[in-house]
């Protein structure tokens, strides 16, 4: 059971008073004036009766009670309805609450099916404007969809940060486990993001384009101001995934160097060993006739040229960045 968060009335930029579901289609009807009505969680009883008291259309009602995939726009005669996502992100976990809104002449409703930040603060926002406000269910319609890409922001900031405090550890550290995990679930939800974004700016060009009786053509700006927000939600978007993707190739070649580096240590000291490692396999094969055998200084000999040749490696690969 649903239940209706506020219903009223607006004529020349102001609220007239609430009113009962019933009351909307009469309301509705008297020039200069238009109902403003949002529901949380309708079932198919609300939406039945502002089927009657508005004359919606059958699709439209159907609509609404199916889960959607992506925001869109529909038209049924004279009025719309759009299905639009406002993202919450709790505990590093991203959902998508669906509202729809349904606008025609003399009236705006919006549907909200789930937890998401509540539409009384639009609702404020524009009785606090009643010169925009008298322009009526276009300037409604508008506040409505500037809001839902307004939640947008904060959830691409945190994002943003939480990036940004990963790509400072990779300079620090290398990457762990978790961590990777964490940018490759970053990047899955900026995806989603964008795919619940991008079909808004196919909505912001249609309410441009589109001729109905309640859009004035001077509010089209507004629609073109929505969607150039939309196109920068798009932009900070892409550059996030930029980010999050230089951040894993940065981690690589940390990584890569650093092995690098390890590989190259161990390469050298392998090097100094096979000097002392080649004299003394020379003297260990026991031939009979070598004149150093019977040299009384030829130990000491050998163990001066096993200590310089090795002095002489050492500092060449020091000198080299090996060591």
């Amino acid at each position: 059971m649903g239940r209706v968060v506020a219903a009223a009335v607006y004529s020349a930029g102001k609220k007239v008073t609430n009113i009962s579901l019933d009351e909307g289609a009469t309301w509705a009807a008297k020039p200069g004036h238009f109902v403003w009505i949002g529901l949380e969680h309708p079932g198919l009883e609300e939406l039945t009766t502002l089927q009657r008291q508005f004359n919606l259309h059958e699709l439209a009602i159907e609509d609404a009670l199916e889960v959607h995939s992506r925001p869109k726009l529909e038209t049924f005669g004279d009025a719309l309805f759009i299905v639009t996502y406002a993202p919450i992100r709790e505990n590093g976990k991203l959902i998508f609450i669906e509202t729809h809104i349904f606008a025609g002449k003399g009236y705006v409703i919006t549907s909200r099916n789930g937890d998401s930040k509540s539409y009384g603060a639009v609702r404020q926002r524009c009785e606090a404007r009643p010169l925009l406000l008298e322009h009526g269910e276009d300037f409604v319609l508008y506040a409505l969809l500037d809001f839902v890409t307004e939640n947008y922001q904060p959830v691409t900031e945190a994002i943003h940060c939480e990036l940004e405090e990963l790509e400072h550890n990779v300079l620090r550290k290398d990457l762990n486990e978790s961590d990777i995990h964490r940018i490759h679930a970053l990047r899955r939800d900026l995806l989603r993001l964008r795919r619940y974004v991008a079909p808004m700016v196919e909505i912001g060009e249609e309410l441009q384009k589109l001729s109905f009786p309640f859009i004035d053509k001077n509010m089209r700006p507004y629609f073109r101001d929505v969607e150039i927000h939309v196109k920068r939600q798009m932009e900070d978007l892409s550059n996030l995934r930029d980010i999050a993707s230089q951040t894993i190739e940065i981690s690589l070649l940390l990584e890569s160097s650093r092995q690098s580096l390890t590989q190259r240590k161990f390469a050298a000291w392998a090097a100094i060993l096979a000097f002392p490692t080649a004299i003394a396999g020379i003297y260990g094969m026991n031939f009979e006739n070598m004149p150093e055998l019977t040299w009384h200084y030829g130990y000491y000999m050998v163990l001066g040229v096993i200590v310089g040749g090795c002095g002489v490696l050492f500092a060449s690969f020091k000198r080299s960045g090996w060591l």
